[in-house]
């Protein structure tokens, strides 16, 4: 009784606090705001596919948003293709400001939910740090900008947890990742690879399912709509847009008009991949090795923002509970987190060159996190 009555006190108050959040929003959003967001590009979209017009519609696209008050003299169009458009359909029916209240309502909910995960794939432990989700740099960047990252977080997260146990819905899991294919190609490349390896095809079913579901709903809606991506994206000019990543970085250093440079990085992170997963196979966990592969995927993507790393949270997790007792770990973090920090708060452009050293400063801590967890657990052997 007691449990059951600890349970119904907690449910009323996340329901509670769910209800302070959506009236806070409510109250103090207003269309403007949403175009102040990177949020407003899903809406605009949606507006347009749910009407039955072009959602890459560039001059449609901004006049819809120069109707809700955006101050910016040029659009805001996403450039993700148009795998899960009918996810966010609803974004079609509603206005902009009820559609940035009811993104950030889902957004918080799906962050809460990686959280929750993460607690029970690490054995639900007595520490919190799994409530650092909420104060990751990444993430926050995500809320402030209305940006996708902490989609792809539950969605690792959920295929961390499932892999062993519903391989099917863990691969249905990753069906988000088709919006920026770039930024996990070498952890699917390994997927695949394990899967052959192993003769178990039910995770990349379970994605090729999913995909196939929301393509399909997708073209019932707009028929053309891979045809309109394609106009879009011709016109965008993306290879000549300056991206803070290593990829681009590394081009615009040596020949900013050699684009191939720009996918050295990706090829290079999948070679390794590979050999990484091979080295390792008969001992392969996900949670584990795959958690090394998977920032490797993001610091070598070509194309990713700095709220894409938010789907780095469950390496950083797992070295903070590696290294819990290590303080140098703990300032090395803490400078990092602050670094990040800076940016978020500052509202730096997720453009700027400024974030060129977030990628690879994770990818680091991480590394010296396990080593230190390694060293750690060697001296308590040894003793």
């Amino acid at each position: 009784m007691r449990k059951q009555l600890r349970v119904f006190a907690a449910g009323c108050i996340i329901a509670a606090g769910a209800c302070l959040v959506t009236l806070v929003y409510a109250v103090t959003l207003t269309d403007k705001n949403a175009t102040e967001r990177d949020f407003i590009q899903y809406w605009a979209a949606e507006q347009q596919l749910a009407h039955g017009a072009n959602p890459y519609d560039v001059g449609a696209i901004y006049r819809l948003e120069r109707s809700r008050g955006m101050a910016e003299d040029f659009p805001k169009v996403t450039l993700s293709p148009p795998v899960a458009f009918f996810l966010a359909v609803p974004l079609g029916y509603v206005s902009a400001k009820t559609g940035l209240v009811l993104w950030l309502l889902l957004m918080l909910g799906c962050a809460a939910l990686a959280m929750v995960l993460l607690w029970l794939l690490h054995g639900r432990p007595g520490s919190r740090w799994h409530v650092l989700v909420f104060g990751f740099p990444p993430t926050l960047a995500c809320l402030m900008a209305g940006q996708l990252g902490i989609f792809f977080l539950l969605e690792v997260t959920a295929f961390l947890y499932w892999r062993r146990t519903r391989p099917w819905l863990a691969g249905a899991a990753l069906v988000l990742c088709a919006l920026k294919p770039h930024l996990f190609l070498p952890a699917l490349f390994v997927l695949l690879l394990e899967s052959a390896v192993r003769r178990d095809f039910r995770a990349p079913g379970g994605l090729v399912a999913a995909l196939a579901v929301c393509c399909g709903l997708t073209l019932g809606m707009d028929r053309q709509i891979w045809t309109q991506y394609g106009e879009m994206l011709r016109s965008a000019r993306l290879m000549d847009v300056f991206i803070p990543t290593v990829s681009v970085g590394l081009r615009f250093a040596v020949d900013r008009g050699a684009r191939c440079i720009e996918f050295v990085p990706e090829a290079a992170a999948c070679a390794w991949a590979a050999w990484f997963y091979w080295t390792r196979r008969a001992r392969w966990e996900w949670t584990r090795e795959g958690l090394l592969v998977i920032a490797v995927s993001v610091v070598c993507a070509p194309y990713a923002w700095f709220t894409d790393e938010a789907v780095l949270f469950p390496a950083i997790l797992a070295g903070i509970y590696a290294a819990e007792k290590s303080v140098r770990a703990w300032v090395l973090l803490g400078l990092i987190a602050a670094g990040c920090l800076v940016g978020v708060l500052r509202e730096i452009q997720l453009p700027s060159a400024f974030y060129l050293w977030t990628a690879p400063a994770w990818l680091g801590w991480y590394l010296y996190a396990m080593r230190e967890g390694q060293s750690a657990s060697a001296a308590i052997s040894a003793s």
